[in-house]
C-alpha cells in the first residue's frame, strides 16, 4: 500500500518512551482524540502493521516524536501529489519537525476562512516576524492558531507550540526552545538571559521556524490595563521586542486576551509586526456549531437573535446548543422566551467572564457595572457624568479603550454598550455583590450605582425594574427571610444614612426606596427620598 507506513522496532521504543512521559497507555483515549484515530489503529501501530500515512504521522506528532525516526525505512516513499493534497494540516516536507504540545485538535473547525487567509498572507507572503491574535476568552483564538499553524507547517523547517497557561518561567522556555531546535545542547547555552535570547534569535535568523505561544495573558498582571508583565516574567517582553525589532526569517505567533505592553511602536499595516483582533463567528458559522449537536427548530430571526446575543462566541454557542437540546426540546424560540424573563447565564460562561472581569482595574469594573445597569448605549459624556467619582477625561478614555481591546464593550459611533451575554453576566455579578452588602449592612457598590435611572424614559425604567430590582429583591428574600424582616432591614439601612453627606449616600437612598416600593408592590412609592438624592444632580 503506497499510502501506508509501519513502524520499526527502534521507532516504537522512541514512541514508547514519549508516551510514558505523558503517563498514557498504548491506546489512551486522549491519544486517539489528538491523532483523530481509533484504538484499533493504535494497536496496528504497536504491532508494526501498515496504517495510513497521515494517521501514522498524527500518532507520532501527538507525542512529539519525529515520524521519520519512527517509520521503518522501507516504508517511507515519496508522496504523490494526491497524497500531499489530502494531508493539508500535516505537512510532510523532508526535514520538517513539529512539536504541537497540548495544541487542540482541529479536526472539527467552524468557518474562519477569511481570517485564516489573512493571517496566512501576513506570515507566509509578507513574512511578518511577530503576530498577535487577540480577543476575549472563548472566541476561538487557540483553535484558530492551531489550525493556522498546521496549515502553514510546510512553509517552516521547525514548528513549535507551547502554552503559557501555567506561566512557565522564560529561562525554562528558552531551554525548551534550545533543546527542540537543536542549538542548545546541555551546557552550550550562555548563563545570562540576554545571551540565551540572542542564541534563539541567531537560530531564527538561520532557519525558518514558527513558534506559537498560547495564552500570553497568563503572564500579564491582573488589573493592569497597560498589559504589564507579572513580576519575574518581564523577560518575555524583552524576548518579544527582540523578535519584533530584529531581522530574521521566522515568525512568533501568540494568542492573548490582552495586548502586552511594549509592542505598539513596532506594529503597523506595512510593518512586520501585526495584531489581529478576532471577532465572533458569522451567523452561518454559528449555526454549524448547533448542527453538530443535533437538529434545532428556529426561524431565521431566532437564529440571528441567538447568535448575536452571544456575540458569535464559539464556546458560548456550544454551551447554549447543549442546553437548548437537553432542556428546551431543541426549540430555540422557547429558549429565547426563557431569557426574556430575566438575567440568566450558564455556569461555564460565567467562569469564562469571571476570569476576564477579575483582571480589570476598579475603574474599569465601575464602568462595566454602569453600562450594564444603564441597559442602553451611552455617550462618553453621559458615562463620565454618572460615574460615582469624578475623573479626568483622559483616565476615563483610557479605561474605555482598555475595555474595548478586551472585547468587553462595543462602540458604535460615539456611543458605548456591551454584548448581551456580557451585560447579563455583569448584572448577575452586581446583584450578587449588592445582596452580600445589604446582608452585611456594608453598602459600597450599592451606593455607587442607581438601580433605576431617574431621568430615563419609562420603557427603560420598566426594564430596570424587571431585570435589576425584582431579581435583587428575590435574592434578598432568599437570604434575609420573610418580607417583613427584609422591610425592617431596608428601613434600618435607610435610617443609617441620616446625617451623612451626599457623596457618602450616593445612590443608596433612592435604591432603598425602590426596593421598599417593590417589596410593598407599590409602584408609586418609587419616588425621591427626603435624604439628598444623588440622581437629582445627575444628567
Amino acid at each position: 500500500m503506497a499510502d501506508s507506513i509501519w513502524a520499526s522496532q527502534a521507532g516504537l521504543r522512541l514512541v514508547d518512551q514519549a508516551r510514558r512521559l505523558r503517563q498514557w497507555n498504548k491506546t489512551a483515549g486522549i491519544w486517539c482524540d489528538r491523532a483523530l484515530t481509533s484504538r484499533a489503529t493504535l494497536n496496528r501501530f504497536w504491532a508494526c502493521r501498515p496504517i495510513r500515512r497521515e494517521t501514522f504521522i498524527a500518532i507520532c506528532q501527538a507525542v512529539e516524536v519525529n515520524w521519520q525516526m519512527v517509520a521503518d525505512p522501507q516504508a517511507i516513499a515519496p508522496l504523490s501529489i494526491a497524497d500531499a493534497v489530502s494531508i493539508t494540516d500535516l505537512p510532510l516536507q523532508e526535514g520538517s519537525w513539529q512539536s504541537w504540545g497540548d495544541a487542540p485538535d482541529t479536526g472539527v473547525f467552524y468557518g474562519r476562512a477569511e481570517e485564516l487567509a489573512r493571517l496566512e498572507s501576513w506570515i507566509v507572503k509578507e513574512r511578518c516576524r511577530l503576530v498577535a491574535l487577540l480577543d476575549m476568552g472563548g472566541i476561538g483564538k487557540t483553535a484558530l492558531a492551531a489550525k493556522l499553524g498546521r496549515r502553514m507547517g510546510g512553509d517552516f523547517e521547525r514548528v513549535m507550540w507551547r502554552s503559557l497557561r501555567n506561566a512557565p518561567m522564560l529561562e525554562e522556555m528558552l531551554a525548551d526552545f534550545g533543546q527542540f531546535f537543536g542549538y542548545g545542547a546541555e551546557g552550550d547555552l550562555p548563563n545570562h538571559l540576554d545571551g540565551k535570547i540572542l542564541a534563539l534569535m541567531e537560530h531564527l535568523q538561520n532557519r525558518r521556524c514558527l513558534i506559537v505561544l498560547d495564552n500570553l495573558e497568563s503572564i500579564l498582571q491582573e488589573g493592569d490595563r497597560t498589559g504589564r508583565y507579572r513580576p519575574g516574567y518581564e523577560g518575555y517582553g524583552q524576548l518579544l521586542r527582540y523578535v519584533a525589532d530584529t531581522a530574521h526569517q521566522s515568525c512568533v505567533l501568540f494568542t492573548s486576551r490582552e495586548r502586552p505592553k511594549g509592542l505598539a511602536t513596532f506594529e503597523g499595516h506595512t510593518l512586520p509586526v501585526r495584531c489581529f483582533l478576532l471577532s465572533g463567528l458569522l451567523e452561518a458559522e454559528g449555526r454549524e456549531i448547533f448542527r453538530t449537536k443535533g437538529t434545532f427548530s428556529a426561524t431565521n430571526e431566532d437564529w440571528s437573535l441567538l447568535i448575536r446575543r452571544y456575540g458569535g462566541n464559539p464556546l458560548a454557542l456550544k454551551i447554549v446548543a447543549s442546553a437548548v437540546r437537553d432542556f428546551f426540546g431543541s426549540d430555540i424560540a422557547q429558549f429565547l422566551e426563557f431569557l426574556r424573563q430575566g438575567p440568566f447565564i450558564f455556569d461555564d460562561i460565567r467562569e469564562l467572564l469571571e476570569r476576564q472581569f477579575g483582571r480589570l482595574t476598579p475603574l474599569e469594573q465601575e464602568i462595566m457595572y454602569w453600562l450594564a445597569l444603564n441597559g442602553e448605549s451611552v455617550s462618553f459624556q453621559t458615562l463620565q457624568a454618572n460615574l460615582a467619582m469624578p475623573l479626568p477625561p483622559l483616565e476615563a478614555l483610557e479605561s474605555l479603550a482598555s475595555l474595548q481591546r478586551r472585547s468587553l464593550i462595543e462602540k458604535s459611533g460615539d456611543r458605548f454598550t456591551q454584548q448581551p451575554v456580557v451585560m447579563e453576566y455583569v448584572l448577575h455579578r452586581f446583584i450578587e455583590r449588592v445582596t452580600e452588602e445589604i446582608t452585611r449592612r456594608d453598602l459600597q457598590l450599592f451606593c455607587q450605582h442607581a438601580l433605576i435611572k431617574a431621568q430615563a424614559q419609562e420603557a427603560l425604567r420598566e426594564t430596570q425594574r424587571i431585570h435589576i430590582v425584582q431579581p435583587l429583591l428575590y435574592y434578598l428574600l432568599a437570604r434575609l427571610g420573610p418580607p417583613e424582616r427584609l422591610r425592617l432591614t431596608l428601613e434600618a439601612l435607610l435610617a443609617d444614612l441620616q446625617g451623612k453627606s451626599a457623596p457618602e449616600i450616593g445612590y443608596a437612598a433612592d435604591n432603598l426606596l425602590h426596593l421598599l416600593g417593590a417589596l410593598a408592590g407599590d409602584r408609586q412609592s418609587y419616588g425621591a427620598s427626603s435624604l439628598i438624592s444623588r440622581q437629582s444632580d445627575s444628567t
